[in-house]
């Protein structure tokens, strides 16, 4: 294989990850719409590898049913007890056969800031220079932890040294070992059956495969990655957020150099499938999520929340929470809006204050302007929805539809007790309980005649407020009639 296309890719994701203090594998933990491993994953597949494994071990039927599902083409394999990196890595072997001919690139599976062009350079180094290992290092403000690179004279990579293992020199260290590497296959399958385990730790370490291959007179080599930050590894949640923070960074800042406004970065969050088109414009205090879609010239935010969700060209969604919905072309949306799964906003339609929508498509130029629930219901086109409307779609055991048609126009305080259809032109009064069927262009009153009692506060609430009010009243009255 090239380097364009190494033989295979290990993810070690075997370990527990005690120290997250978390009933979830420290791999699923997620930040910005993937979890840990899904990050490495989806880095790794960007070589385009012969093989792809990942190894599984703590609560390994939870990761590996994570994997299925985020990449359905992942080979596992499991490391039943977790004794150390060079065990792992040879587990990965035997799944594939115990020989790989070719490069065998192996990174960790708590590093979701490793981009797949840091990959791609790893291995063009390994190649380019022949080496039998290449590892990707970095310099670091603090290498508390890491593994120290220790180079000879000539500058070469002599060895790591774990820094459990490291004397009070080595700690000083500030290159470490970023736990990726890019080795010649076979040669590694031979290193990993002389891996000792007299360490601090009893167990294999894949490091320990450098001094292997040197002393038999291999080239190992390193790669020096630009940016440090890529590589750290995340064991704990203050970890988790400082990663969080820095992936988000870098999504926003690559929308914003592709011409999408982020007024305030801090207050944006963004995940990783969220798509943006040219000049969109994000306010203050807007979350992103999933397959997100945010048009050409679209405005969101500010204080909104969208998951899988389409807003086309030219909309606008304010002070909103969404999830599942599309929001036409020219569309308004907000503030104080709730768009739930299903619903479908046509061109310059508007679902206005406190209104919350399921399941619901809205004709192009259709209205809903405030204080109304629409549920499972078609409305037409250039249509207008009274204030405070209710949509009465569930009877208790099944959700029924509401159909009204184009340019029509609903009175405040209705009703649609579903199923019913309201034909196009038609209208309907305010305070209507609408149970029938409305025909095309015509007038539905669906409610009690009104009666006024005179009298019946004096005579029920004497002494009070209200009566004295209406006395003092009733003189000025009877002078009007």
């Amino acid at each position: 294989m090239s380097a364009n296309r190494p033989a295979a890719v290990v993810v070690l994701a075997a370990g527990e990850g005690t120290r997250m203090k978390s009933a979830t594998p420290k791999v699923l933990h997620e930040i910005c719409g993937r979890s840990l491993v899904g990050h490495v994953v989806a880095a790794s597949r960007e070589l385009d590898p012969a093989h792809l494994v990942v190894v599984v071990g703590h609560a390994r039927e939870q990761v590996t049913a994570h994997l299925s599902a985020v990449d359905p083409e992942v080979r596992t394999a499991v490391q039943y007890e977790q004794n150390g990196t060079g065990h792992a890595v040879r587990m990965a072997l035997e799944e594939l056969g115990g020989n790989v001919t070719g490069t065998v690139i192996v990174v960790c599976g708590d590093t979701p800031l490793l981009t797949g062009e840091t990959l791609r350079q790893l291995a063009r180094t390994h190649e380019t220079d022949g080496n039998a290992v290449t590892v990707l290092t970095a310099e670091v403000p603090d290498s508390t932890g890491y593994g120290r690179i220790i180079r000879g004279a000539d500058g070469a990579v002599t060895g790591i040294v774990e820094h459990k293992d490291a004397t009070d020199a080595q700690r000083a260290v500030r290159e470490i070992n970023s736990g990726v590497f890019a080795f010649d296959g076979t040669l590694l399958a031979d290193a990993l059956g002389k891996v000792r385990t007299d360490n601090s730790q009893g167990e294999e370490y894949l490091t320990d495969v450098l001094g292997i291959l040197r002393e038999a007179g291999h080239r190992v080599g390193a790669a020096v990655g630009g940016d440090h930050r890529q590589i750290l590894g995340i064991n704990n949640r203050v970890q988790l957020a400082e990663a969080r923070a820095l992936l988000n960074a870098r999504l926003l800042e690559q929308a914003m150099l592709a011409g999408v406004t982020v007024v305030d970065p801090a207050s944006t969050f963004v995940d990783v499938t969220v798509t943006f088109g040219q000049d969109a414009l994000i306010h203050p205090g807007t979350q992103l999520l999933g397959a997100t879609h945010v048009a050409e010239r679209a405005e969101v935010g500010p204080n909104t929340r969208l998951k899988d969700t389409t807003v086309h060209a030219g909309a606008r969604v304010d002070n909103t929470v969404a999830d599942s919905a599309v929001v036409g072309e020219s569309a308004t949306v907000g503030p104080f809006a709730y768009l739930r799964p299903g619903t479908n906003l046509g061109a310059k339609a508007k679902a206005g204050t406190y209104v919350e929508m399921k399941n619901a498509t809205i004709g192009e130029g259709t209205k809903v302007p405030h204080l109304s629930y629409v549920g499972d219901a078609t409305i037409g086109e250039y249509t207008n929805i009274g204030a405070a409307s209710v949509f009465v779609n569930y009877d208790g055991e099944h959700k029924h539809h509401t159909t009204i048609g184009s340019h029509c126009k609903t009175g405040s305080d209705n009703m649609f007790v579903a199923p019913v259809t309201i034909g196009d032109g038609a209208y309907t009064a305010a305070g209507s309980v609408i149970t029938k069927d409305v025909p095309p262009g015509a007038l539905a009153v669906a409610r009690g005649q009104q009666r006024n009692i005179e009298g019946w506060v004096a005579r029920k609430r004497p002494g009070s407020a209200a009566a004295t009010a209406a006395q003092s009243a009733a003189p000025e009255d009877a002078a009007r009639h």
